[in-house]
């Protein structure tokens, strides 16, 4: 992900404003509020449910892994060294996968055995110096005339044109029959690692497009000359899971603003993980930072800045409201019901949604 444009993660360690006052937004309304798992909890980003309801998380920008259960105390079961992030968790037949990021740009790939040993399975970040992923895929307006390209606000709006650089930021995991596949943030991609570490890339995420209106131009102070133009945002992948059609199913921020300025653009995308081939399922999302898909087919998305948990039932393109929640991070189908973490740039809690 270019440095010019805004990440997550970024927004949370700078404390840069949200796009909607928390504060004004009710939480889930009637007699069945959601049952507060855990709470004063530091940038819950990532989360995963076994069936038996035993809940995995992390404190993303804390380095803590965390466990808990419905009644039960949160304990810290993993941590990194000062200063690294953890995230990206997900737990398969007692096994537990996350992802470490140095402030030096190191990612790592980590696995908890169920006797608790931790262990290291891939450097990611070596195999995106290696490979860099999205080195071909071409971002901003290619091929835009010189002169107006001259005018372009590079501070402000990133450059005009660019191709994918080196650089990585492991977002979620899932696993899939023995492959542990990764939502890079940063790689623009899905990467699969097998067997002894081996990296591969499974999908490069298309750019999002989007077409540069008056409007817009004055508000990025972007010149005249490129209205109308097509501007191709980095697709950045923020959640990663298996769908019961074997196909990986992703939630993509759309690079750039993630507050409203420039619309709900981020999306759903239905994976081929034997070929890379991507399909939107569903677009004009807000600021979509993870997803779950239950085993009926639908899915669920949480939007940070939306300050809602969505639905889009089986077989639709169509995301509706499903719940108001501040701030939510990551959600989880698990035991019949929906599990999330929310207010995840504030004073994070880890919520179950009853059936």
């Amino acid at each position: 992900m270019h440095r010019s444009v805004i990440a997550l993660a970024s927004l949370a360690l700078v404390g840069a404003p949200l796009a909607v006052s928390s504060a004004a937004v009710a939480e889930t309304a009637g007699a069945n509020p959601p049952t507060v798992i855990a709470r004063g909890q530091v940038s819950p980003l990532s989360l995963d449910v076994t069936p038996r309801g035993a809940v995995w998380y992390s404190q993303n920008f804390a380095g803590l892994l965390m466990w808990a259960r419905p009644g039960g105390e949160p304990k810290v079961v993993a941590h990194t060294r000062k200063g690294k992030e953890l995230g990206a968790v997900s737990v398969s037949k007692r096994t537990v996968t996350y992802a470490t990021t140095g402030q030096s740009g190191r990612t790592s790939l980590m696995v908890r055995r169920p006797n608790g040993r931790i262990v290291k399975v891939a450097n990611l970040s070596r195999y995106e110096r290696r490979n860099n992923p999205d080195s071909a895929m071409e971002y901003g307006i290619p091929g835009l005339d010189e002169a107006c390209a001259q005018q372009w606000p590079v501070e402000e709006a990133g450059p005009p044109s660019y191709t994918g650089i080196v650089e990585s930021h492991p977002y979620a995991t899932v696993t899939v029959d023995g492959t542990r596949y990764v939502a890079d943030a940063a790689a623009n991609a899905i990467l699969a690692v097998g067997k002894g570490g081996r990296v591969r890339t499974a999908a490069v995420l298309p750019p999002q497009e989007l077409v540069i209106t008056a409007e817009l131009a004055e508000a990025a102070q972007i010149p005249e000359c490129a209205v109308g133009e097509t501007y191709g945002f980095e697709a950045v992948p923020t959640d990663v899971e298996r769908g019961r059609d074997g196909m990986l199913y992703v939630t993509t921020l759309p690079g750039g603003p993630e507050d409203p300025s420039f619309g709900a653009r981020a999306s759903v995308l239905r994976v081929d993980p034997s070929n890379g081939s991507s399909e939107v399922v569903a677009d004009g999302l807000l600021s979509a930072t993870g997803l779950a898909v239950a085993p009926n087919g639908d899915i669920y998305v949480a939007e940070l800045f939306g300050n809602r948990i969505r639905k889009i039932a089986d077989g639709t393109n169509h995301a509706v409201r499903w719940r108001k929640s501040t701030m939510p991070g990551d959600v989880e189908f698990a035991d019949g019901r929906v599990w999330a973490t929310r207010k995840v740039l504030a004073t994070g809690q880890v919520v179950r949604f009853p059936k």
